[in-house]
């Protein structure tokens, strides 16, 4: 079996290789890959996770969602804890945004553990990279409504990850926008989104 060094490596390769011609929405057009590679490091340096499998599965997240790849592909070379994985994360992009986001929150709550980690940390990473510099095209209403649907859904993945928890509170509050706020609609805003 390969070490588990090289089974992150070949997760980061693959994500690489399927995310190459994707940017995310900021002004910058950074690298999409940047993405799956901040959640991953997320869950290893604040979360402390040492899970393999989850740390694969968070490089990969995104792949059957926004690439070609298909959940068949990820557990021929991945397997099936790690497809299974990114399987819990992924939405059905054949429904409407509104109904993808109104059953993220949903959901959350009866994910796995491992799945409710990754979610945390894909929400962080996205959170943080919107206060930092707003993607082209959004209203600060629309970033407000992000904001609020994500608190939305980490209500159902709470007592997870305590040190998740508190890096997500630190930014609502920020925000002077605490969980608790607002009900908004998700909105066209979401992972999808950034």
């Amino acid at each position: 079996m390969a070490s588990d060094a090289a089974r992150l490596l070949d997760a980061a390769e693959f994500a690489a290789q399927k995310h190459r011609e994707q940017r995310r929405k900021d002004p910058e057009g950074t690298p999409f890959i940047n993405h799956p590679i901040a959640v991953a490091r997320i869950l290893a340096c604040e979360a402390g996770v040492t899970d393999i499998e989850l740390l694969q599965a968070a490089l990969l997240h995104d792949t059957v969602e926004d690439t070609d790849t298909t959940f068949a592909e990820l557990e021929a070379r991945f397997g099936a804890a790690v497809t299974g994985l990114v399987r819990e994360v992924t939405d059905d992009k054949e429904l409407p945004r509104a109904e993808r986001k109104r059953l993220q929150v949903e959901r959350a709550p009866g994910r796995s553990p491992r799945a409710k980690l990754l979610q945390l940390a894909d929400k962080l990473h996205n959170l943080r990279d919107i206060a930092r510099c707003t993607p082209a095209g959004w209203s600060p209403e629309r970033v407000q409504e992000y904001f609020r649907w994500a608190a939305q859904v980490v209500s159902g993945l709470r007592g997870t990850s305590p040190a998740l928890e508190a890096a997500l509170d630190r930014l609502w509050a920020e925000r002077a926008e605490g969980p608790e706020a607002g009900s908004g609609s998700a909105g066209d805003a979401g992972r999808d989104s950034q």
